[in-house]
Order: structure tokens, then sequence, then C-alpha cells
């Protein structure tokens, strides 16, 4: 019986050290460093606008409409960009469900660019990211919705491109993946021209 309540006593002891350890000490450093080291990217890389507004991440994307503005890639976290319900549709490439959803998102795009019937459409522009809050579009999409949103504002398209160029990642590390324009950025900015 002493035995058992030495051992027990010890596995006690060492669970609770473990849980100070790992639960408080280890999280409170990280935390730390973290805040000190990367104080924008710890807090979310948020936007703050010049009322000191949070407008949003520029990691998360958002869901924008208005012929006015650059649209993202379709979302299919939630009811689109929801944060909490982040991931794909996970519809296989034989679902005829994500083939009619993509042929609609295709018809949407070309008719609100104002593009013929048989204009190639960027594939970013009517299939979802995997996780569904991708903030970026490619340069190829922003492109071709750079005469609508220009025509919407009464800028002149060389403006407007002007910002896409201002507001486009370069590729991770210099080289991996594809250069991508931040819709959220990209479209606040062009709210503070007019």
């Amino acid at each position: 019986m002493k035995e058992f309540l030495s051992q027990l006593r010890g596995a006690i002891m060492s669970t609770v050290i473990l849980a100070v350890v790992c639960c408080g000490i280890y999280p409170l450093v990280v935390d730390g460093l973290g805040h000190a080291l990367f104080a924008e990217k710890a807090d979310g890389s948020l936007i703050v606008d010049s009322k000191g507004v949070i407008r949003g991440s520029k990691l998360i994307g958002q869901n924008f409409t208005g012929a006015r503005y650059f649209h993202p890639r379709p979302s299919a976290a939630g009811n689109g960009y929801d944060a909490t319900s982040s991931g794909g549709s996970n519809l296989g490439p034989t679902s005829k469900k994500l083939a009619d959803g993509i042929a609609q998102n295709v018809a949407d795009y070309r008719s609100q660019n104002g593009l013929s019937t048989n204009t190639p459409v960027p594939a970013d522009a009517v299939t979802a990211s995997g996780s569904g809050l991708d903030p970026h579009i490619s340069l190829q999409n922003a492109e071709m919705q750079a005469p609508r949103v220009a025509k919407e504002r009464r800028l002149k398209e060389e403006e407007v491109r002007a910002f896409i160029v201002k507001y486009t990642d370069p590729p991770g590390l210099g080289f991996l993946g594809d250069a991508g324009v931040n819709v959220l950025r990209l479209n606040l900015a062009l709210d503070g021209v007019n």
C-alpha cells in the first residue's frame, strides 16, 4: 500500500507539473515572444483604418459583391469566408454539383465583367481555395476585373491598374507559388480614393 501511494503521489505531482509547464508557462513564453518579435502577425495581421476601426485581416478574404469592387475567389467556408468554418467543398473532380457550380461561376464572371461567352476565365475566379478563406486573386483575375471597377468608380483604367500593382504580394520567399492581389487591401485603398 505504501508503494502504491508513493507511485500515486508521483503520478499526481508529474501531472500537476506538466500541466503548469505545458498549459501555463510554455504558452505564455511563446505568446510573449510572438508579440515581442512579430507584433503585427501575432495579433492576426489586422487592417485598421484611419479611425482605428478593424476592417479585416490581410490573411482572411472577405466577400465583395458590388460592381465597384474587385471580387474575391469563391468560398466554400460556411456561408462564405466564415473563418470558423474554414474548408473546401469536399466535392471531387467527377462531381456534377461541382461542375454545375463552376459553370455557373464562369457564366456569372463573364456577365459581371462584360466578357464574351468564349473568353477564357482564370481558374481562381470560379473555384474556391482549399481553406475557402484565401485573401488573394491572381493578377490575371484582377486585370480582367479592372475595366468594370474603373468604369463603376469613374477612374481611368491605368489608375486602377496602378492600385493592382501596389497591392500585389510577391510569391512566398520570392519563388514559391505566384504573386497574388490582396482583394481586401485593394478595395479599401480604392474606397479611400472615391
